[in-house]
């Protein structure tokens, strides 16, 4: 037997059935069930819709997923499902939504401290596998790499964390950050794999600086890490940062 549609009534304002059908199917504890609509049929509605979220937040947030028992995860999907005003009717930009779910709306003391920077870091490898960027080709001069423009690639994000997000598993849960922050790039290169390195302080200022400013010079960039480290054997600086750079070059994740 075919299924037949939602018999909604005739004469019926449709706008305010619809956000009644919706705030039913979000969140059927806290909102009544549409009057002439049949309960099962809503439950099945609801299952599918639901389902949906739930199985694209658990292919886009792995570690998260795997991390949490079975019944807070499925918590935390029902929250944000029930909470959450989408602004977009795109799949692919709900990881986004998710995370600003997380960061302006998520309030539990229940949560891991590290939850909205280990769902940030995954949504960070999904972002850079579907953007429609190239990875640009890098021309070097080996012997005046000092002198020329240096840039870092828009598949390169260099990121800052207070918890070692890439180490986080069901072995590893801290409840308090580390003394020193955690600093990586993710980036994705030229046969499209994201892939991810573990970075010194030293290097994350120095690539700040390269997005800070418009057609960097590399011998610019270096000399103002060298006055911003104060350090006291300048050379040292230069030539260390001068081999970082050609060796993120070869990941392509700088740009000569």
């Amino acid at each position: 037997m075919k299924n037949r549609p939602l018999n909604i009534g005739t004469g019926v304002d449709f706008k305010s059935k619809q956000l009644e059908f919706a705030a039913y199917i979000r969140d059927p504890e806290n909102n009544p069930l549409p009057a002439d609509v049949n309960g099962q049929r809503m439950a099945m509605y609801r299952e599918l819709f639901f389902n949906n979220i739930e199985g694209f937040l658990s292919g886009n947030f792995p570690v998260l997923r795997k991390i949490l028992k079975d019944q807070q995860w499925f918590a935390l999907a029902q929250d944000f499902y029930a909470k959450h005003p989408c602004q977009s009717p795109h799949f692919s930009q709900i990881p986004e939504e998710f995370l600003d779910y997380l960061q302006n709306e998520r309030d539990s003391s229940e949560d891991f401290p590290f939850m909205l920077e280990l769902a940030h870091y995954e949504w960070v490898e999904m972002a850079l596998s579907i953007a429609k960027e190239d990875v640009a080709a890098c021309h070097p001069n080996p012997e005046n790499l000092l002198n020329q423009v240096v840039a870092l690639s828009p598949l390169a994000w260099p990121l800052a964390y207070q918890y070692p997000v890439h180490k986080i598993s069901p072995a590893f849960l801290p409840l308090e950050p580390p003394e020193q922050p955690t600093f990586l790039i993710v980036y994705r290169n030229r046969e499209d794999d994201v892939n991810f390195i573990e970075i010194t302080p030293i290097t994350y200022r120095l690539l700040e600086i390269i997005q800070e400013q418009e057609q960097p010079v590399t011998e610019t960039c270096l000399k103002q890490v060298v006055k911003e480290s104060n350090h006291p054997n300048p050379e040292l600086i230069v030539a260390g940062g001068l081999q970082i750079l050609k060796d993120l070059a070869e990941k392509t994740i700088i740009v000569f």
